[in-house]
């Protein structure tokens, strides 16, 4: 059978305090959340990860096509949520994931989505797909660094010339560049169409023209009741990949990828994630036209 989406990246080990021996965790990660969003939007997904035997995978292995990778340790992150903001904690991070993990199988996916936490992924991975997948990538993970007491700071993307060019498309939010678009500039000299999330105020669409030209269009946001924002960007990003290949639009797809993000965060965890249904029927109730200048 086909895949729908592949994702690509380290899955975490999430917990609530700044503590790495604690043992109360739950799973996170990119992948994790793209493997259920895909499930709930009724795709076939896959997941090539790293993981160690301090981790249960089977809720993921019930979503996906699951491949894990040995480590001696899964990564681990605490995500504390404070009025001023997320301050994050890394430890035990993982292992690089190369081209050369990458069985055959998995290599024509539909779409292919790169989601580094802890810069795991290789830059090489984004070259390794059948000219069909649509390549795309979550960069957070390439542009973070972490102390020695684990505490995560920004830092600057030193291979995003080796990784752009081979991409379709670079979903990031606008925290990942502290509100400077002027690196959104720069990303568009190397990959067409790039998507900001911004949080409550929906996302935006960067897609530069074969003229280049860019067009700039801000997508409206869902209103939400928050209940647990960790993993929105990547629901975000799942749901916006999977309406991209079926529609090719990628107006529509920042919509409905708005909208299922924010039922998401309206619940702990994975447990709103809506359907495809969901979504449309929220679609429907609200439309929504770009009207061009």
């Amino acid at each position: 059978m086909s895949i729908d989406l592949l994702a690509i990246g380290t899955v975490t080990r999430d917990i609530a305090i700044a503590d790495p021996s604690a043992t109360d965790y739950v799973l996170g990660g990119t992948v994790s959340f793209a493997a259920v969003t895909a499930a709930r939007l009724g795709r076939r997904s896959a997941v090539l990860t790293r993981a160690g035997d301090d981790i249960d995978l089977s809720d993921l292995q019930r979503v996906a096509d699951l491949h894990v990778l040995p480590c001696e340790n899964t990564t681990t992150f605490a995500n504390l949520y404070s009025p001023d903001g997320r301050v994050q904690y890394c430890y035990t991070p993982s292992p690089p994931i190369a081209a050369v993990d990458i069985p055959p199988q998995l290599r024509a996916p539909h779409i292919a989505l790169l989601g580094p936490l802890v810069n795991e992924v290789h830059a090489e991975v984004a070259s390794t797909f059948d000219s069909d997948t649509l390549v795309a990538a979550v960069p957070q993970g390439w542009m973070r660094r972490w102390d020695e007491d684990g505490k995560v700071f920004p830092t600057q993307w030193t291979d995003m010339a080796e990784i752009l060019p081979h991409l379709d498309a670079l979903i990031l939010s606008i925290e990942d560049i502290d509100g400077d678009l002027s690196q959104v500039e720069e990303f568009l000299k190397y990959v067409p169409l790039v998507v900001l999330t911004e949080y409550r105020d929906g996302s935006t669409i960067y897609n530069r023209k074969p003229e280049s030209e860019v067009e700039i269009v801000p997508i409206p946001p869902r209103p939400a009741n928050e209940v647990d924002p960790t993993g929105a960007g990547d629901i975000f990003a799942t749901a916006f990949l999977l309406r991209l290949d079926e529609t090719g639009d990628p107006l529509d797809a920042a919509r409905y990828a708005n909208v299922a993000a924010s039922f998401g965060v309206e619940g702990q965890g994975v447990t709103r994630i809506p359907s495809h249904k969901q979504v449309l029927d929220y679609m429907a109730r609200h439309p929504w036209r770009h009207s061009a200048a």
